[in-house]
């Protein structure tokens, strides 16, 4: 990578200690709210005030909030500080990856970064808070890091000390017990084109629940249950898919079914995973781009860089709105830059390089993980050449009901076929539901195949 700018002293930890010794002592733990946010970040800000101290992040809805409506904008009367495009991002190099220059460079006329004053608004409820201390001294990886063991509900490694640890808190970040998510997506062609995708999506987090123990997950072994339905357009509707993801995946890999409407059977799925193309997403994103990353760590070898100020897509509610149509958002080449809000944050910066012997479309990937909710915020992937393949960038708000820092959009950019998918529109739809109860017989195949048939 060029130009990294390492920025925390925190980053003194060995970053070669081995999986087994991933807990820290009760001092190293007392620090989870003092000198470190309770999630782990650095509590206080940058030395030029450009990033501020974490103050708790939104912990109360704007005025006029109900649940079940859109996430209204709790700082309307804010403007950008500034804009960087494609004529002076030099200037900002050393605040951008690689992939976002690309960006600039790519579409020089078009592409900019509107910056706004940074807001550090992540938050999560007390007793996540609570649950990430009891982590932090006693959570450890699997075997070769392939899982997860003495953890439950918040993030495994508040205190990470090595790469897979930091990739295992965004995989087990909070959001929620349960969520029914309505929207798609849409791949436009050069010419701005598209189709919407629409998906019925239902997520069970059995790693979350408020009353789950690290004895019941590893008798379990199940992180958590999401199905996922076609509504649009007509030719795919009724398409679904089940996936079950474990907590030691070298107890048992995840496991997945699908649904086709035409054949009318529900069949294993063992290819929805790694690089396998993602559900109707025009060979723009591979299975594993979903939600920045997800499952299993085990073709990659992980290694912490550090941290560094970065410039990323955070409360980003103008382009969450339903006030917002998709014309409004898609646009040739990229989504339409007037709605969106980037910010100076620190991030974890972790590079991942395929192991030898190993396959995947990907040699390389680096992500840029939020120090406030682990949330991967860009990851810039390279191909077997080392060159740069594609960028995807997560657009982030605060949902104020859980409360949870969760992206509203994803973006996936291709930047050999000059194209890109955006995930998680949802502006003409529901607002997700974060409230419902779900039980194991939902997510079952038969289940799969009922739901399918309707």
């Amino acid at each position: 990578m060029k130009r990294v700018a390492l920025v925390a002293s925190a980053i003194t930890l060995a970053l070669s200690v081995s999986v087994a010794d991933a807990k820290v002592s009760k001092e190293e733990a007392a620090k989870l709210g003092t000198e470190l946010t309770p999630l782990g970040g650095l509590k206080a800000g940058n030395k030029d005030g450009s990033i501020p101290a974490w103050n708790g992040g939104i912990t109360t809805p704007p005025k006029g909030y109900t649940e079940g409506d859109f996430h209204p904008d709790p700082f309307p009367e804010d403007k950008p500080l500034f804009t960087i495009t494609s004529k002076n991002y030099k200037e900002y190099a050393d605040n951008l990856s690689e992939g976002q220059v690309k960006l600039f460079e790519t579409y020089p006329e078009t592409f900019k970064m509107p910056v706004y004053p940074s807001r550090r608004t992540a938050s999560n409820p007390e007793w996540i808070y609570d649950a990430a201390k009891v982590n932090a001294m006693n959570a450890e990886l699997v075997e070769g890091g392939n899982g997860v063991k003495n953890a439950s509900k918040a993030v495994p490694f508040p205190i990470p000390q090595n790469g897979l640890e930091v990739i295992w808190n965004h995989l087990l970040r909070y959001r929620g017990q349960g969520v029914r998510r309505f929207g798609g997506q849409a791949a436009p062609t050069a010419s701005g084109d598209y189709t919407i995708i629409g998906f019925d999506d239902v997520l069970m987090v059995k790693y979350s629940q408020k009353d789950a123990t690290p004895e019941t997950l590893f008798e379990e072994n199940m992180l958590f249950k999401f199905k996922q339905k076609v509504t649009v357009p007509a030719r795919l509707a009724g398409t679904a898919l089940l996936v079950y993801e474990t907590m030691d995946q070298v107890k048992q890999p995840r496991q997945a079914w699908t649904y086709n409407t035409g054949q009318r059977r529900v069949r294993r799925a063992p290819n929805v995973a790694y690089d396998a193309p993602g559900t109707a997403s025009d060979g723009l994103r591979t299975s594993d781009d979903l939600d920045m990353f997800n499952g299993a760590p085990d073709r990659y070898n992980w290694e912490l860089k550090g941290k560094k100020e970065m410039y990323v897509a955070y409360n980003n509610y103008k382009l969450h709105s339903n006030d917002v149509k998709y014309d409004d958002i898609l646009k040739p080449g990229h989504i339409n830059p007037d709605l969106t809000r980037y910010e100076k944050h620190r991030v974890w910066v972790v590079e991942a390089t395929l192991k030898e012997g190993l396959r995947h479309v990907y040699e390389k990937r680096v992500f840029y993980i939020d120090e406030d909710s682990w949330q991967i915020q860009v990851a810039d992937m390279y191909d077997n050449r080392g060159e740069l393949y594609r960028v995807n960038v997560a657009y982030g708000v605060n949902y104020y009901e859980i409360p949870t820092h969760w992206s509203t959009l994803d973006v996936n950019h291709d930047l050999n076929a000059r194209r890109y998918l955006a995930v998680g529109l949802d502006n003409e739809e529901k607002m997700y539901e974060f409230d419902i109860e779900l039980n194991d017989i939902e997510f079952t195949p038969q289940a799969l195949r009922r739901e399918g048939r309707r």
